[in-house]
């Protein structure tokens, strides 16, 4: 089931050559470790030689935009943020304004975690995306959907949901590290025909990995 997805595994946290910057879109509901995926993979793209930048588009909860600060100060990468409740498509038109006036390879916009419904959180997400594409015409070229692994069939509703609110290219699912939480991984990943990307297994900074299908059934059998 998990090959049928015909996605090359990547070897690392890279980049496709030949996109500077490349802009990846991080969406999820509340609580399921968003803004520490972020944080995680900023860490593994600077380690990997990259200059990040992030963008605080999760204007709704200061929570968010603290928690991005953060992150942004331990990885030492760039955040560009404004006040709280300032309009998410402005904060990442300035992110990624700022990505290219000073060259950064790697933009990671966070977005709001919630509307109160389908159709606001459609036309927040399209504005978004509209806005990205003034600065970097062929931007987001990633939506990253952050599900919560230990939730099963919820993970998979929100799945659902986002994809039909947008255009969902792959998934980081969080809070592995407990046993009998990855059959959702296949379930999701073969039911929406969406590459699983990266996987969170623990709170370290190590911990986001990139997934690695044989690794992972493996891993489900045990010895």
């Amino acid at each position: 089931m998990l090959q049928d997805n015909k996605v090359e595994e990547l070897e690392d946290f890279e980049i496709p050559s030949g996109t500077r910057p490349y802009v990846i879109m991080v969406v999820g509901v509340n609580g399921v470790g968003k803004t520490t995926t972020i944080g995680k993979l900023a860490y593994h793209f600077k380690k990997a030689g990259k200059k990040v930048y992030l963008g605080a588009a999760d204007t709704f909860r200061a929570a968010a935009v603290e928690q991005l600060d953060i992150w942004s100060e331990r990885v030492g990468v760039e955040i560009v943020k404004q006040k709280m409740g300032a309009d998410p498509a402005s904060v990442a038109y300035d992110t990624l304004s700022s990505a290219v006036a000073n060259n950064a390879d790697v933009v990671i916009v966070d977005t709001a975690g919630r509307l109160h419904n389908k159709v606001n959180l459609m036309n927040e997400l399209t504005k978004i995306k509209n806005v990205m594409k003034k600065v970097v015409p062929d931007a987001p070229h990633e939506v990253l959907l952050v599900l919560d692994g230990s939730t099963g069939q919820n993970a998979y509703n929100q799945a659902k949901e986002f994809s039909k609110a947008t255009e969902i290219t792959a998934l980081a699912i969080t809070k592995l590290d407990g046993t009998a939480k990855g059959g959702v991984v296949i379930g999701i990943s073969d039911q929406l025909q969406i590459p699983v990307k990266y996987i969170g297994i623990g709170e370290g900074l190590e911990d986001l990995q990139i997934f690695r299908k044989r690794e992972f059934v493996d891993s489900l059998f045990g010895d």
